[in-house]
């Protein structure tokens, strides 16, 4: 058990972090714009404009779940200040222990504060549009694209984030060709954006009869979902609506009626598609959001290259492969470019990346201030 010193210690940076995390913040700021907001909410026309009246009302839950959030920590060190005193001064090895537990879960949630300051892109606060995609390794492949489908989902469902999957394309033996989907939460799109890129697993393959180890790849591509002030015009002449029957695992129909839509940007080649609604009408409208998606996020790359050679970068420093998984010979997780890793694959297809995401986006901040 730690010494009460060692405790007041820990108090000390923890507080020294918390007070880093509350100048990046800036409760007083976001208490002003709040303000501001509840001001424009309670006027009796806000709902004439709805685009307007959804941008007031959803921006101000944001900023005040943020100010919750920083003041629930702040009022938590400080009872654990008090509660680590109270221990030492009765030499109350219980009462210790108490805060040494507490100290723990406390310090995981500023760290994941601390993370949260990093996202200060354009996009960084917007839900998530997420594509995986079956690259070489043919069945397995597919099966490792299924394998981080799932992974996904659970890490979202862990954390109680709302999902809704637009589009599965099935392989003929097993896994999935593809898969899109959305995270709903805040800071969905900087969070999960530094998953983006090729995977790839190592393994002895169940589908292989010799029971050799095979190499697979799949690609994870994450995008910002589009809003209505983002404006992404696509005219009827530009794009081909084709209608087809939705189908699930083995090819088999899912649909007796021509339901799921494939939608062509005939400009740029892009292809999305949806056959998750019920309905042909939501399928397209999905697909359409799909679709903005991905133009949006052409159009950020298009700038971000502009701007790239007008400072004379070239390059990516991101690079393809991110992230390798290896269940044979050994068990290990790691990221490549952080360096992060982790000796239980199992866990990791549970959902449990946080620890992959953190390190992302401390790794993105320093390539961003190098």
């Amino acid at each position: 058990m730690a010494q009460p010193d060692d405790l007041r210690a820990t108090v000390s940076d923890l507080d020294q972090t918390l007070s880093s995390v509350e100048a990046v913040i800036d409760v007083p700021a976001l208490n002003a714009q709040i303000a501001d907001l509840e001001v424009e909410a309670s006027s009796p026309d806000l709902w004439s404009d709805q685009e307007n009246a959804q941008r007031v009302t959803s921006t101000m839950s944001r900023l005040r779940a943020d100010v919750d959030r920083v003041t629930g920590l702040r009022g938590r060190l400080e009872d654990l200040s008090v509660l680590v005193d109270l221990g030492a001064e009765e030499d109350d090895a219980d009462t210790l222990a108490e805060a040494e537990t507490a100290l723990t879960a406390l310090a995981g949630d500023i760290e994941a504060m601390e993370v949260r300051t990093l996202l200060a892109g354009e996009y960084d606060d917007r839900d998530a549009l997420v594509t995986i995609r079956s690259e070489a390794g043919g069945v397995d492949a597919a099966d490792f694209a299924e394998m981080l489908l799932r992974m996904y989902l659970r890490w979202a469902d862990r954390h109680g984030y709302s999902v809704e999957v637009y589009d599965t394309s099935y392989a003929e033996e097993a896994g999935i060709k593809s898969a899109t989907f959305t995270v709903k939460c805040p800071f969905a799109y900087g969070t999960l954006s530094v998953e983006q890129g090729t995977h790839r697993l190592v393994r002895i393959s169940p589908f292989d009869n010799q029971g050799r180890r095979q190499t697979s790849f799949a690609g994870v591509e994450v995008l910002p979902v589009t809003e209505e002030t983002d404006h992404i015009d696509i005219p009827e002449a530009d794009i081909r609506v084709d209608v087809f029957r939705s189908s699930g695992p083995g090819g088999q129909s899912v649909n007796t009626t021509d339901s799921a839509v494939r939608i062509t940007h005939l400009p740029t080649g892009i292809v999305v598609s949806c056959q998750n609604e019920k309905s042909q009408l939501q399928n397209k409208a999905a697909a359409l959001r799909v679709l903005q998606s991905r133009l949006l996020e052409r159009a950020r790359a298009e700038k971000e290259a502009e701007m790239k050679q007008l400072k004379g970068d070239g390059g990516n420093s991101w690079g393809s492969q991110m992230r390798s998984y290896v269940l044979h010979p050994y068990q290990m997780v790691k990221d490549l470019r952080t360096d992060h890793e982790v000796g239980n694959p199992e866990a990791v297809f549970d959902g449990d990346i946080d620890g992959f995401i953190e390190a992302g986006i401390r790794w993105r901040r320093t390539q961003s201030d190098q």
